[in-house]
């Protein structure tokens, strides 16, 4: 009379102990055939798979990260996952996760300081590294982050942290020397969030640009970097007396625009408009928004790339000419240039505005 081979119960999970019991196999065998292949026969290779295949067993990376103290996984955390601005960069860095063997987490922390350094303290245990595009936190927080876990920052520049910025000044340059050649004397300037470091850096940037050009130049405060933000703000852009306004992001330029155009302004005859960021759909307005192109699908694959060299260990991260990746003081910053994409929303006018 034969026994027939008691099987594991359904809502028990496989072992490699059990996968060494069904193969015939010493469990450090198992374990040396599932976490570096290559390094058993072949024939010893295919009796584990079958037997791992047939308990339906599955290899827990957070289980194999214990002895290594690697995950093969990384975080990427967003200041806001509805906005265009990030779908690039979300792709250029799974892209470059992807083709390094890597998987990549993804967090928002919904604009606010407090969620982030939440979130990313939470995923930091699970993860390799933690990218930050556009962090909230404020410097000390990010630096307290990076003391125990690598770290690269997108779109700002933290001391003693790795970080891949945009120089947005050839692009401002661009606009405002586009905005001069059309007749306009008086730039308005429809601001980011105050707690965005690049906000500031691209008030900074368009203000020096406007001086330099010798026109005027006015800030105007938003709500929000949204839709409903530029809408809000079209009162204020108006009562400033500029002819024309270059915003913080394609979102609120694009409010902007819908706001002016429903109050009977005409764009760009009486009113040109110029976004940042080129995220997809600018182009869908009418007329189509002229914006800043900032290489977003780079600055995530660049980021991702940079994560990788750091957490393989000291001085592998240096690119030549760009970042040193070292996340210690000295560490400098990969910048990427942007450029002006001239669309309808700024075309050149028939006279000169007065």
């Amino acid at each position: 009379m034969t026994t027939a081979r008691k099987s594991k119960p359904a809502d028990s999970k496989a072992t490699i102990y059990d996968i060494a019991k069904l193969a015939g196999v010493n469990a450090s065998t198992v374990s040396r055939a599932l976490g570096k292949p290559g390094r058993v026969s072949t024939k010893t290779q295919k009796l584990v798979e079958d037997a791992a295949a047939q308990l339906n067993y599955t290899v827990n990376p957070f289980a194999r990260a214990l002895p290594t103290g690697r995950t093969n996984t990384f975080g990427l955390i967003v200041s806001d996952i509805t906005n265009p601005i990030y779908f690039d960069v979300i792709r250029g860095a799974e892209a470059a996760a992807a083709a390094s063997g890597f998987t990549m987490i993804l967090a928002e922390s919904a604009e606010s300081a407090e969620t982030e350094f939440t979130v990313a303290t939470r995923m930091a245990p699970a993860t390799d590294g933690i990218v930050l595009a556009s962090p909230r936190m404020p410097d000390p927080q990010i630096r307290e982050l990076s003391a125990f876990k690598p770290v690269v920052v997108i779109n700002r520049l933290v001391d003693e942290v790795a970080s891949v910025v945009p120089d947005v000044g050839p692009g401002l340059g661009e606009a405002v020397r586009h905005l001069a050649a059309n007749g306009h004397r008086r730039l308005v300037f429809l601001a980011g969030p105050q707690r965005s470091w690049m906000a500031g850096r691209r008030w900074e940037s368009f203000r020096a640009a406007c001086e330099w050009s010798r026109l005027e130049s006015v800030s105007v405060p938003t709500k929000s970097p949204t839709l409903d933000g530029g809408r809000q703000a079209a009162r204020d852009v108006i009562a400033s007396g500029a002819t024309a306004a270059l915003c913080y992001n394609d979102l609120l330029a694009i409010g902007l625009m819908q706001e002016l155009q429903a109050a009977g302004i005409n764009i760009p005859d009486e009113f040109s408009v110029v976004g940042f960021d080129n995220i997809f759909g600018s182009d869908f307005t009418t007329p189509q928004l002229s914006s800043i192109a900032s290489p977003l699908l780079e600055c995530g694959a660049v980021a991702l790339e940079q994560l990788l060299a750091i957490s393989r260990g000291p001085g592998s991260g240096h690119r030549p000419g760009g970042l040193a990746g070292s996340g210690v003081p000295g560490a400098r910053p990969l910048v990427l240039s942007t450029r002006l994409v001239v669309r309808g929303s700024s075309g050149r006018l028939v006279t000169a505005l007065t």
